[in-house]
């Protein structure tokens, strides 16, 4: 009988140590359980205050991204001309939940008021690198705090419209056999034709052959392919439906600078005497307003020949072209300005010698005549960079490389005669030519991006 009692005391202890080991367990778990809940609050509010960060960011290079400034805004202005830039788009938007003040704070945004996710962020620009401006973007989420800390680089603007080797405000009409190629890709040859005075983009009345894609900005455009069609490679309809983009997103037609270029004219005015001369070289002159002349005799032009408006400027022989032809005049109001090449033409680099190594630094462009009617009623060889003018007019059967973009601001038609070839070479082409280097914008710098704790 006291043997059964010790038994059963002992169960009773043994179930006790049992129960106390266990409940120490819970505890312990409970409060392993409770470190975790604890640390995966913490955590994820740590990943919400970085979502806001980001979020922060990604707000404020939206509205830097549409920041523009002319390309004469001296350096030390750059950071406020950015802030004033970015306070009036919003205003001009209705955005009233993000400000920003004169020394580039911009106070606390609210993301989500349930969470209590935030940004602030402060843009910055040091005086000795005005071309970077840093924004520092804190977001946060409750008790929790991210930071991020990235670059803007202040650079020339790009127009997309140097992404085309042709690019026409009006129709583009080839009445006879064009060939339009890329040098070593077929992008060279692209085409863009915003056309939207006239629904009939394109007209072709031969065989055509095209290496690059024709994107037309009238949503209405049409084409009109005569003779047998081949585009990128392939032929017909299959050619038209794969590389015939209608409705494109519509690209500036960017109107250069002339006017700086005069001072690269230290040779003074066309002496009229040259004129009827049978060869006669014109280095760094000036054709003055009125002139209106007639070279009979083959001209070679070196450095820059700026052509002052009114003009009529008529090149009756060959002109060989070493360097830069600018006329200055109105791209929206040409009036009767033109330069007409009779005879075969030529574009190469500036001559080597000392005279020319003012304007050395202008390369790119060969001839800028926003306000110009400029026309080729002889074979040309070579354009050695952009040729923009306020139309463009081809009649003669011609085989020519054109290294650059050819710009016509005409609502007329572009009209290229002849069974013309143009072969354009753009890989190297420069990515701001010259003339055009109109505008700042602020790109961002991937590369800066750095977390702040």
């Amino acid at each position: 009988m006291k043997s059964r009692t010790l038994q059963n005391g002992s169960a009773l202890i043994v179930c006790m140590v049992v129960l106390v080991v266990c409940s120490a367990l819970a505890v312990g778990l409970a409060a392993i359980s409770g470190a975790n809940v604890e640390i995966a609050d913490n955590q994820r509010g740590a990943n919400q205050a970085f979502a806001s960060a980001e979020s922060g960011l990604e707000t404020i290079r939206y509205w830097l991204s549409r920041v523009t400034m002319p390309s004469s805004t001296p350096p030390a202005q750059y950071f406020d001309t950015v802030i004033n830039a970015v306070r009036a788009d919003l205003l001009a938007n209705g955005i009233t939940n993000m400000t920003i003040q004169n020394d580039g704070t911009i106070p606390s945004v609210t993301l989500d008021a349930a969470t209590g996710r935030s940004f602030t962020a402060v843009l910055s620009c040091d005086p000795c690198t005005p071309n970077v401006l840093t924004a520092t973007v804190r977001g946060t989420s409750g008790e929790m705090a991210r930071t991020i800390k990235v670059d803007f680089s202040i650079e020339p603007y790009k127009f997309p419209i140097f992404d085309y080797g042709l690019a026409t405000k009006g129709a583009l009409n080839f009445p006879q056999n064009p060939t339009l190629t890329g040098a070593a890709e077929n992008w060279e040859a692209d085409i863009y034709i915003e056309s939207l005075s006239d629904v009939l983009a394109v007209q072709v009345g031969g065989n055509s052959n095209f290496d690059g894609n024709i994107d037309i900005g009238n949503p209405l455009g049409t084409v009109d392919f005569q003779g047998d069609v081949q585009i990128a490679g392939d032929h017909g309809q299959t050619a038209i439906d794969n590389h015939v983009n209608i409705g494109a997103d519509q690209v500036e037609f960017p109107v250069p600078q002339t006017a700086p270029f005069q001072s690269y004219a230290t040779g003074g005015n066309v002496n009229p005497a040259v004129l009827a001369a049978p060869g006669t070289t014109l280095a760094n002159q000036v054709i003055p307003a009125g002139m209106n002349p007639t070279f009979t005799g083959n001209v070679i032009v070196q450095g820059i020949l700026f052509i002052e408006q009114p003009n009529v400027v008529t090149f009756a022989k060959n002109v060989e072209l070493q360097g830069l032809i600018v006329a200055d005049g109105n791209a929206a109001n040409p009036g009767t300005n033109a330069i007409k090449f009779e005879g075969n033409f030529s574009s190469g680099p500036y001559p080597a010698d000392s005279q020319f190594d003012a304007i050395r630094q202008e390369q790119g462009s060969s001839i800028i005549a926003p306000g110009f009617g400029v026309s080729f009623t002889g074979n040309f060889a070579s354009v050695n960079g952009v040729m923009a003018a306020s139309s463009m007019y081809f009649s003669a059967n011609a085989s020519a490389t054109v290294k650059g973009t050819m710009i016509s601001y005409s609502q007329d038609p572009t009209v290229v005669n002849g069974n013309i070839s143009m072969d354009f070479d753009r890989t190297a082409m420069v990515e701001i030519p010259a003339g055009f280097d109109l505008l700042r914008v602020l790109e961002y710098e991937p590369s800066s991006y750095a977390m702040i704790y």
